[in-house]
């Protein structure tokens, strides 16, 4: 059977990055990412809801979102969504899924600045349109900051 787990997900960090390491000295961040969705009821009135997600990432990608975020700031995300299950202090059965990130980009906004795109990902700017097809003479040679929109 296939199987496929991929997860985009675009929204501002809850609370501040929480950088620890594992053992062997691997960065680990914990942080959560607000997500808002906005509708129309059949009422005629304006809805919106807020779904919440614990999101974390390991090795550099932990150490940059540590450097670079801070709670109110947006983060475009993509990772995998994994589930996570323990026993409580009281003997209780928990669980939760949880995204682990794989890469993430900075996104114009709130401070949401930085270097740039990162793990090799592409960059996303949802304020410009396609430009097409990589243009000769348009690698991957750095963006002068003077062009950075933000």
């Amino acid at each position: 059977m296939a199987s496929y787990n991929k997860v985009l997900l675009m929204g501002n960090l809850t609370r501040d990055p929480q950088l620890s390491y594992t053992p062997n000295q691997t960065a680990v961040v914990d942080f959560g990412v607000a997500t808002n969705r906005r509708w129309t009821g059949q009422d005629g009135s304006q809805r919106e809801e807020t779904c919440f997600v614990d999101c974390r990432a390991f090795g550099r990608t932990a150490e940059n979102i540590n450097k670079f975020f801070s709670k109110g700031k947006p983060i475009l995300i993509e990772g995998r969504l994994t589930f996570e299950s323990w026993t409580a202090q009281d003997g209780s059965k928990k669980s939760k899924h949880r995204i682990t990130v794989e890469s993430f980009h900075f996104l114009p906004g709130t401070g949401g600045t930085g270097p740039g795109p990162t793990s090799g990902a592409e960059h996303f700017d949802p304020g410009y349109e396609d430009a097409g097809p990589p243009q000769r003479g348009r690698g991957n040679e750095p963006i002068p900051d003077s062009d950075i929109p933000f």
